[in-house]
């Protein structure tokens, strides 16, 4: 654009100079100089330059283009800052959600400067997705104006009854974070309400299938680990984004209107499994002696069945040698068949012979018994086949 459209005239710089009038600076002095470089001159007036700096530009600019002019530049402007609005950070921890006239669009996970189309087309929400949130059930964290912390017991969300209906007092924390940014923030509308409930849930149906005793001793971590997959299997089946990274059971007790009862309770169990193993100690004496007294007959049963069956069988062997011998000779078999049958039945009584013979008068008494016992000092022992020539 020329500066000057007057013709014939070489053209002037917005400060009023030609381009050959002794090749001044904008403000009088020498070339590119200030008004006293070199020459030694006096100090320009600023006011005076800036008038003519301002009637210079009006000469420069048509009256019928000075308002458009201004007015596409502020538009310029005005969109240049709408642009950069669009620009923005995403730190480590955090996510952005896109969102295009309200719908979302597409969400970036890695940290770093990004862009978005200017609102209303366009909106970016940052999420922090690694940070562990905390939430309570069955008390409240509160604070004294002196600055110390307590806890304030819910007895509407700590009392719980267990499988064999008793009351345990139960407070304990949820940790969780995000882990879809998206579904965090359209799936669900409030999410710290839905988490609640949904955790009050889950522990009491892990509660109410489990007995006092358990939870209150050893079977915490059972406990929460089992409240802790139905929570998540839960917030899954809502698309909620959400991710349970701990169940901590902070305190579980028995209610103090209940403990005297409790530990009553407690103690009778306690003497019923004394009881128990006393009879299972007993149980476990008594079986090995019986099954050992049990063995023991049944060897000497059969130790008698053999003996006697033995016996039997030589019984029959010589009942058949006599009755052999017998049929050899009868009169000598029934002879020493008479004789053993009376020494078997006269041998332990006493014995006195009379004599017929010795006429009348005095009966005549002979000893036996006494004089065997003086003549044998000692008892032989009895022979199985008796001597018939005795």
């Amino acid at each position: 654009m020329p500066w000057d459209d007057k013709p014939g005239k070489k053209p002037k710089n917005p400060w009023g100079q030609g381009g050959d009038d002794n090749n001044r600076g904008p403000w009088g002095g020498g070339p590119s100089g200030g008004g006293n470089s070199g020459g030694g001159g006096e100090p320009p007036d600023i006011d005076a330059m800036l008038r003519k700096a301002q009637e210079n530009f009006r000469t420069i600019f048509p009256s019928q283009m000075k308002g458009g002019f201004i007015a596409a530049l502020a538009l310029g402007a005005i969109a240049v800052l709408w642009l950069s609005s669009g620009l923005y950070v995403v730190n480590p921890a955090e996510n952005a959600v896109i969102q295009r006239f309200g719908k979302w669009s597409s969400t970036q996970t890695q940290p770093g400067l990004g862009y978005h189309l200017p609102a209303p087309i366009e909106t970016a929400t940052l999420v922090n997705v690694q940070e562990i949130r905390k939430m309570s059930i069955g008390f409240i964290d509160s604070y004294s104006r002196s600055g110390a912390s307590g806890q304030t017991d819910l007895p509407e969300e700590s009392l719980m009854l267990t499988a064999d209906r008793n009351i345990v007092d139960l407070d304990l924390v949820i940790q969780w974070n995000i882990k879809s940014a998206e579904n965090f923030l359209f799936s669900i509308k409030d999410q710290e309400y839905m988490i609640k409930k949904v955790s009050e849930s889950a522990i009491r149906e892990v509660i109410g299938q489990t007995n006092m005793f358990t939870i209150i001793t050893s079977g915490r971590d059972t406990v929460a680990d089992r409240a802790k997959q139905i929570i998540q299997q839960s917030l899954d089946q809502y698309n909620s984004g959400i991710n349970i990274t701990q169940v901590l059971i902070e305190r579980a007790e028995v209610h103090p209107q209940v403990q005297a009862a409790f530990q009553d309770v407690q103690s009778a169990k306690q003497d019923a499994e004394d009881v128990q193993n006393r009879a299972k100690a007993y149980r476990e004496d008594i079986i090995p002696k019986a099954r050992g007294q049990a063995i023991q007959m049944i060897q000497q049963a059969e130790a008698y069945q053999k003996s006697t069956v033995a016996k039997a069988d030589g019984d029959a062997e010589r009942f058949n040698a006599i009755y052999e011998a017998y049929l050899t000779g009868q009169d000598v078999t029934k002879e020493r068949l008479f004789i053993e049958t009376m020494e078997e039945v006269l041998q332990n009584s006493s014995k006195i012979i009379l004599d017929s013979k010795a006429g009348a008068g005095a009966v005549p008494y002979l000893p036996l018994n006494e004089l065997k016992k003086r003549s044998a000092p000692a008892a032989e022992p009895k022979s199985d086949t008796p001597d018939l020539l005795q």
